[in-house]
């Protein structure tokens, strides 16, 4: 499969004046790229990093993450949100509806679903996954998204690609313009007050689902997924909130 190169000037182009991307052949990890920025100064709201290849990605939990070069959609980028810090933890939500928008706006077929707290799930199987890192004046959200990878290329036998799973979607500089654009335009709506519960609870695969919840102290517990609160919390149904956690849907 032909893979495309990332061009920045391209991707500019398209986005919104907000956004500022920057394309690196190589790199660690785009997120600990941008949070040295941050953390020196050195950022601007709405700074893009974006690369073809990272030896050092990461994930949730600190779990590593690696793709072929030019096979996978792999960016971070810094925002600084208006509304209270309390309520930043539903921004990594609006990452993943962005994915869930964007790609389905360009390819109708595709049946995308969201399990909590941010997985991109195709066909039972992970397609993308984002992290979200908060600094003192905003947030920093990474994304990994696998476009064109072929199974023997995928890290684990419960992951997928856009590609396998029969998209017409390769080019990765109109998804990444139009996943940047779609997130701009949810962000904006969500800081106006719309709390877009309904359109993230339509895309979840997570909410109605009797799951199991690993904690990151090592506790277990097992219930039914209520809902999703406005600060981005699983809300079970005995009325417990979580925070963070692994989930693992039960058949």
């Amino acid at each position: 499969m032909l893979r495309t190169p990332l061009d920045e000037a391209e991707i500019n182009s398209r986005v919104a004046p907000y956004w500022r991307v920057s394309v690196v052949e190589l790199t660690g990890s785009t997120q600990n790229d941008l949070l040295q920025l941050v953390e020196s100064n050195n950022a601007l709201d709405g700074q893009v990093i974006a690369t073809e290849f990272q030896s050092d990605g990461r994930g949730r939990l600190d779990r590593t993450f690696e793709a072929p070069t030019q096979s996978a959609l792999l960016f971070s980028f810094y925002i600084k949100p208006r509304n209270q810090r309390s309520e930043w933890g539903f921004i990594s939500l609006i990452a993943g509806l962005s994915l869930v928008r964007a790609i389905t706006t360009i390819d109708t077929a595709m049946n995308l679903s969201l399990k909590w707290p941010n997985d991109l799930i195709i066909n039972e199987k992970k397609c993308a996954g984002i992290i979200a890192q908060t600094t003192n004046e905003g947030i920093v959200i990474g994304i990994g998204l696998n476009v064109s990878m072929t199974p023997n290329e995928l890290p684990v036998s419960t992951a997928t690609s856009l590609a396998i799973e029969g998209s017409t979607i390769t080019d990765r500089n109109l998804l990444l313009s139009h996943l940047l654009n779609t997130f701009a335009e949810l962000f904006e709506a969500w800081e106006e007050g719309s709390e877009l519960l309904d359109e993230y609870a339509s895309a979840s695969s997570t909410i109605g689902k009797k799951v199991r919840i690993e904690l990151p102290g090592g506790e277990n517990l097992e219930a039914t997924v209520a809902r999703i609160s406005h600060t981005g919390e699983l809300v079970l149904d005995d009325g417990r909130h979580v925070s963070a956690g692994d989930v693992i849907h039960l058949r």
